[in-house]
C-alpha cells in the first residue's frame, strides 16, 4: 500500500537589504527546510510570506515597508525579521495583521514564529535539506559570513544598535561551511561581516584545530586557509587597519583574488573626525601605493558619503583630489541621509541638498573617468573570468577577478555558447567602457 504523505505547508520570502541579510535569509530557509517546509516562488503559493527588512537607511526603511504591504495585500500571512525588527510597535501599528516581528540575525524566533504560524504535519519524509544549505545566490557563488555585529560607533551608522557589537564565528565552522559550499559546487566565496578586518577581536583570536592544525580566528589566518580551498576568495568590507598589509602577499600568491572592498567614506579630515572614523588618509595613501607594488593586479573598491554636515567645499575639493591621487578601481557614493537614531542628525551645518547633488555629480564623473581609464588600460590583456550567464545567441556574460556581483562591472564575451554556469575562463579582452570589459574566450 503506497504511503500518501502530507503536504507541508509553503513559505515565501522576500529578502532586502545587503549581503547580510541575504545570508541571514539563507539561514532561515535551510532550517525551515530542513523542519520539512516548501519554498513558495509566487505569493499565491506560499503559506506564510517572510520579508527580511534593511534599516540602514531611510530609504531602504521605506522600501522595507513598501515590501511589507505588498505581501500584506497579496497575502496577508506575513512575518517581518532583519534590521527593522527593532521598531516592531511602528510596524505593528502600521499593518497589524503582521503575524510576528522578530529582530536581525534571530533565527530562533523567526523559525518559532513561522512553526507557530504554519505548523508542519509530523511526517519522517519530509525533513530533508541539502547538505550546503539553501541558497538565494546563484549556485556558484556564495556569501561566508564571518562574524556579526560591530564594535565601531560611527556618527552616520545605526548597525551597532541593529545588529549589536562585534560576535565572531569558530573558524573551524567557518571553513567547514566554505568546505560545503564549495563541495555543492560554489566556485567563489564572497566573505562579508560588518567588519572583515576585526574579525576574531572579541575572542581573543582563539586558535581552533582544522584538519590537524590550529587556525586563529583572525583575517589573515582564515584568508590563507580559505584560499586553499580551490575557489575564488573575494574580501568584502575591510577596515584599513595596519594587520589587512599581511592579507596582501596572499594576493601576490594567488591564494585570495587580488580585491578589497574598503569603505573609507571620506578623505578629509575634519569629516573623518565628525563621522567618528579614523583620520589617515596620507598614511592610507602611502599604503595602497606599497599594496600595488607586491600585488600589481590589486583592485581596491569603496564607497564614500558627499554632504555629510559640516562637509565644506575645501572638505570636498580634497577628497577630490585624493580620490584623483588613489585611484580607486571601483567607487560608490552616497549622499548624505539623516537615519533615525545616527549621531550625525544632531550635529550643525547640515550641507543643502542641491549643494549635495552638485558634489555627487562631480565625484561620480570623476570616478567614472578613472575607471573608464583603469579598463581601458586592460585592453589587450587576457583575464580569468567566472561566468554569471549565458544566453541562447552564443554570448555570456561573467566577471574578472576586479568585480564583485551585484556591485561591480561586468565582462560581456561573444563566441562562448559552449560555455556553462561557473566556469572559470581565460578571455581576452577587446574593448571597454567606464564600467565594463568586452572579449573573447581564448578556448
Amino acid at each position: 500500500m503506497a504511503t500518501i504523505l502530507p503536504s507541508p505547508p509553503k513559505i515565501g520570502m522576500v529578502s532586502l537589504g545587503c549581503p547580510k541579510n541575504l545570508v541571514d535569509s539563507e539561514r532561515i530557509l535551510t532550517k525551515l527546510r530542513s523542519d520539512g517546509y516548501a519554498m513558495s516562488p509566487d505569493y499565491a503559493g506560499a503559506d506564510v510570506v517572510l520579508v527580511n527588512t534593511c534599516g540602514f537607511l531611510d530609504s531602504a526603511k521605506e522600501e522595507s515597508l513598501e515590501a511589507i504591504g505588498e505581501a500584506i495585500a497579496e497575502n496577508g500571512r506575513v512575518i517581518v525579521t532583519g534590521c527593522m525588527g527593532k521598531e516592531a510597535e511602528m510596524i505593528r501599528a502600521k499593518f497589524p495583521g503582521i503575524l510576528a516581528v522578530t529582530g536581525a540575525h534571530q533565527y530562533e524566533e523567526v523559525v518559532g514564529a513561522v512553526h507557530t504560524a504554519a505548523p508542519m504535519p509530523p511526517s519522517a519524509f519530509l525533513n530533508l535539506v541539502p547538505e550546503s544549505g539553501l541558497k538565494l545566490t546563484p549556485r556558484h557563488y556564495s556569501y561566508l559570513k564571518i562574524s556579526e555585529g560591530c564594535n565601531h560607533r560611527c556618527a552616520f551608522c545605526i548597525i551597532p544598535s541593529l545588529r549589536g557589537d562585534l560576535v565572531s564565528r569558530r573558524p573551524d565552522a567557518i571553513l567547514r561551511e566554505a568546505e560545503k559550499l564549495i563541495e555543492a559546487g560554489t566556485r567563489e566565496l564572497l566573505v562579508i561581516s560588518q567588519d572583515t578586518s576585526a574579525y576574531g577581536v572579541d575572542i581573543r583570536h582563539q586558535p581552533r584545530m582544522w584538519h590537524g592544525n590550529e587556525v586563529r580566528a583572525h583575517m589573515t589566518d582564515l584568508s590563507r586557509e580559505l584560499g586553499k580551498l580551490g575557489a575564488w576568495v573575494r574580501l568584502h568590507y575591510v577596515y584599513p587597519y595596519p594587520h589587512v598589509d599581511q592579507v596582501i602577499p596572499l594576493m601576490a600568491e594567488g591564494l585570495i583574488l587580488p580585491y578589497l572592498d574598503i569603505p573609507f567614506q571620506h578623505a578629509s579630515r575634519n569629516v573623518l573626525k565628525l563621522m567618528k572614523r579614523p583620520a589617515n588618509e596620507t598614511k592610507v595613501l602611502e599604503r595602497i601605493k606599497t599594496w600595488r607594488t607586491i600585488a600589481p593586479d590589486i583592485a581596491i573598491r569603496s564607497t564614500f558619503v558627499v554632504g555629510f554636515p559640516g562637509e565644506t567645499e575645501d572638505d570636498f575639493a580634497y577628497l577630490m583630489d585624493w580620490l584623483e591621487e588613489a585611484q580607486l578601481d571601483r567607487v560608490g557614493a552616497f549622499r548624505f541621509e539623516p537615519v533615525e537614531g545616527a549621531a550625525a542628525n544632531d550635529l550643525p551645518n547640515h550641507v543643502p541638498e542641491e549643494i549635495k547633488e552638485e558634489r555627487y555629480a562631480r565625484l561620480m564623473e570623476l570616478t567614472a573617468r578613472i575607471s573608464a581609464d583603469k579598463l581601458q588600460a586592460k585592453v589587450g590583456r587576457t583575464l580569468d573570468v567566472i561566468i554569471d550567464a549565458v544566453d541562447d545567441e552564443g554570448g555570456a556574460t561573467g566577471r574578472s577577478k576586479a568585480d564583485a556581483p551585484e556591485i561591480d562591472g561586468e565582462v560581456f564575451l561573444r563566441d562562448a555558447g559552449h560555455l556553462s554556469v561557473g566556469d572559470i575562463v581565460a578571455v581576452s579582452i577587446e574593448d571597454a567602457d567606464e564600467h565594463d570589459l568586452y572579449g573573447v574566450p581564448t578556448v
